[in-house]
């Protein structure tokens, strides 16, 4: 292995055509140069200059080494730029893993803001639900991972994982414009127990079962989706009614349809969750950052 001095050095004699034209360019004594270019030829095992009366010309092996001096130094020119980028935050990759209503929100606008504050942060979007999303990140699949959890569902959370809380989401029953119940200003869930119900995700339908069984009924669950569009479209044309997390109401509200918040106040939590090690990765720190500055603007909605 060459040490980069060395070869730095090397690249100098050759350019100014000796030794001491070499110090002077790097601002070294003569025997510095002379010391140097001695340890160099015991790495390489071979005399790369040969005397040439008061000049110096290449030897076989100085001509071979030459050839690749310069890209070699430009290599290492290139990444020591780069690791500079990276930890003054002006560069990176980070894989984020966000549901569905995150990438339609939170993630846009945190985006937003990366790219007018630090133009070199590069982020790369997957889609996926939990708890398969924060399975990913533990195989080292994205960087960070955007999950949800329910009252009454206790999330396994690996241990090597950190978990940071962003927001808590209001829950929002859904109903047809012109139901009775549109004109109150919330909605107990007893009020639409005898009502067919529309329900989302697994996870959404889940936590509909739990909401309901504590109000002490069985929703009569007719149609089940995962595409928000589709649900929505369903309560519009007056097939059921149903219940979203808030942050849906954001970014798709059909206009046929009405939200109104649970009472009392039900809300899902949702965290970022991180490799503690990636941590002290400045690129993924401040894109959490970031995270959290966006979802803090949108709590309580």
């Amino acid at each position: 292995m060459f040490d980069s001095r060395h070869i730095k050095t090397f690249h100098e004699v050759v350019r100014t055509g000796s030794y001491s034209a070499a110090a002077r360019a790097l601002g070294y004594t003569q025997p510095a140069i002379t010391q140097q270019m001695k340890a160099l030829e015991r790495e390489v095992g071979s005399p790369l200059f040969i005397r040439a009366g008061r000049g110096l010309r290449l030897s076989e092996a100085g001509e071979a080494l030459s050839r690749h001096a310069a890209a070699i130094l430009g290599s290492m020119s290139a990444a020591q730029e780069q690791i500079h980028a990276l930890t003054r935050l002006r560069a990176g990759r980070v894989r984020v893993c966000a549901f569905p209503s995150a990438h339609t929100t939170i993630v846009p606008e945190t985006m937003a803001r990366l790219a007018a504050r630090h133009p070199g942060v590069r982020v790369d979007l997957l889609d996926d639900e939990p708890p398969e999303s924060l399975q990913r990140l533990v195989r080292g699949e994205c960087d960070i991972t955007l999950a949800f959890t329910y009252p009454g569902l206790h999330e396994y959370v690996p241990d090597e994982l950190v978990e940071i809380p962003l927001l808590e989401d209001q829950l929002t029953v859904l109903l047809p414009a012109g139901h009775p119940l549109a004109r109150r200003r919330t909605v107990q869930l007893t009020d639409v127990a005898q009502e067919r119900w529309i329900a989302g995700c697994l996870r959404c339908r889940a936590n509909l079962l739990h909401e309901c069984a504590e109000q002490g009924f069985a929703p009569e669950i007719a149609f089940t989706t995962d595409d928000g569009l589709a649900l929505q479209a369903m309560v519009a044309e007056g097939l059921g009614v149903a219940m979203v997390p808030a942050l849906v109401l954001n970014f798709l509200c059909h206009p046929r349809v009405t939200g109104r918040p649970l009472q009392p106040a039900s809300r899902r939590k949702v965290f970022a969750y991180v490799l503690r090690e990636h941590l002290r990765i400045p690129a993924t720190a401040l894109v959490l950052e970031e995270l959290k500055t966006v979802a803090a603007n949108k709590s309580g909605c």
